[in-house]
């Protein structure tokens, strides 16, 4: 089926500006086809934006073995209503995807159920090199230095060095200092005089700025004595972003919804709903992750996109899980702060979509080129919607943006040509349309 999107303001590599694009399931066939252009469907897109689909490098969508919370599918879904045309998910299911059987099955299941296109991190463990070198069907590793329990919490710098050098694709990582969130929890449990109910602002005293700084410092250390690119997961701090101000071009950033939006005043307001490892921050280390992105010093915005049930979320902290769900309302947040002049359409089509397809080798995504896969977004810029729980596509139902309006909505997707979100239409696929992402050979 053949798509002529028309008349679209469409933000291309060579600038912004009115064009139409012409599109199959094989790929973007061309751009300001001539008059005489035959289509199955033609798109009236005159006053909207095209963008490239947005791509999330972290999303955490639960299968298997955590269901409860969110799956493949659902997870899918959520995407195709926010702008995302491929996500990439994180190991730390249950079983974790620490093994190329895990890492092949996981793909097996998404190919039956996801609606935008897949990839998924291999996770390291201290033992497991040798399947991180076999896994070729991923876009990299992820390692959690710190906040993590079991096989997946690598922390031992032996472990470490073996890891950084004895594989040759991207690394990522949760960069939490273990040992200091150690000691400050532990001297918080003596202050509180137990480990119940404690004011939900004790996060960022556990996840504290130093905990954040000290792995990221490790973990660039350790990239650039073995020349192994790296990335840094949801960066938090203005400490961290002093540190890539001056690291190696071997190590790109990214920074994520809640640690730009929120910081430690929407804790009386939000509760355990805004709870995130790492944790959220100051005033003065969101202005620094914004300054961070308007400068190149950080490159992508991803989600984290970690969802609980309302109910546990409702537990009393310590008790409580940290993450929240972010995958519909990221694009739609960034159209928003775009329309109040924070920041330009263009950097958030380079923020979600073209940079994450830079930084992971991701074959033929990331720009509206012809050649490159038919995943676009349309967008409104001046279309205001509210966020409601009610309306959420993600499993766990609940944002923590509820209540919120913003300027700039989604209004249609396509994934590899076909739709997959049309608002006008009110549909959303249910069918696996979604295909594995493919990965260049790292230069």
């Amino acid at each position: 089926m053949r798509t002529l999107i028309r008349n679209a303001t469409a933000v291309l590599p060579d600038g912004t500006r009115t064009a139409s694009v012409l599109v199959d399931e094989t790929g973007i066939l061309d751009i300001d086809p001539g008059p005489a252009t035959v289509a199955d469907e033609t798109v009236d897109a005159s006053g909207l934006t095209l963008l490239p689909g947005g791509i999330d490098d972290q999303v955490h969508f639960r299968e298997p073995g955590l269901t409860h919370k969110e799956d493949l599918h659902t997870g899918s879904r959520a995407c195709a209503a926010g702008g995302v045309t491929t996500f990439l998910e994180m190991p730390n299911t249950k079983p974790p995807t620490t093994t190329v059987d895990a890492l092949h099955a996981k793909l097996d299941t998404a190919a039956g159920k996801c609606v935008v296109n897949y990839g998924f991190y291999m996770g390291a463990t201290g033992e497991n090199v040798g399947q991180l070198q076999a896994a070729k069907r991923t876009p990299g590793t992820k390692i959690f230095i710190g906040s993590s329990t079991g096989t997946l919490l690598v922390d031992e710098q032996e472990a470490l060095e073996a890891i950084f050098a004895g594989t040759t694709k991207p690394i990522t990582a949760h960069c939490e200092d273990e040992a200091t969130v150690r000691a400050n929890y532990d001297r918080i449990r003596e202050e509180r005089g137990g480990e119940e109910d404690w004011p939900i602002a004790d996060h960022t005293r556990v996840r504290d700025h130093a905990a954040a700084r000290i792995s990221a410092a490790r973990a660039f250390d350790l990239a650039e004595r073995h020349n192994h690119r790296f990335h840094l997961l949801h960066t938090s701090t203005a400490d961290e972003v002093e540190l890539l101000r001056n690291a190696s071009p071997l190590i790109t950033a990214e920074a994520c919804p809640h640690h730009l939006f929120f910081n430690v005043d929407d804790y009386d307001r939000l509760g355990t709903l805004v709870q995130m490892n790492p944790s959220i921050k100051t005033a003065a280390d969101n202005a620094a992750l914004w300054d961070a992105l308007g400068d190149g010093t950080i490159e992508v915005v991803a989600t984290d996109h970690a969802p609980h049930t309302l109910d546990e979320k409702a537990a009393a902290y310590p008790k409580s899980p940290s993450g929240l769900p972010a995958v519909e309302n990221s694009l739609m947040l960034m159209l928003d702060a775009a329309s109040r002049g924070r920041c330009t359409i263009e950097q958030v089509a380079a923020w979600m979509a073209t940079n994450p397809a830079r930084v992971w080798n991701i074959e033929r995504k990331g720009q509206i080129a012809v050649g490159y896969d038919a995943d676009l977004v349309l967008v409104d810029r001046e279309a205001e919607h509210t966020i409601r729980n009610a309306e959420q596509i993600t499993k766990s139902g609940w944002s923590p943006w509820d209540g919120q309006t913003l300027r700039g909505r989604v209004e249609r997707t396509w994934v590899c040509g076909q739709t997959v979100f049309d608002r006008a239409a009110s549909f959303l696929a249910t069918d696996p349309l979604g295909r594995e992402a493919t990965y260049r050979d790292p230069a």
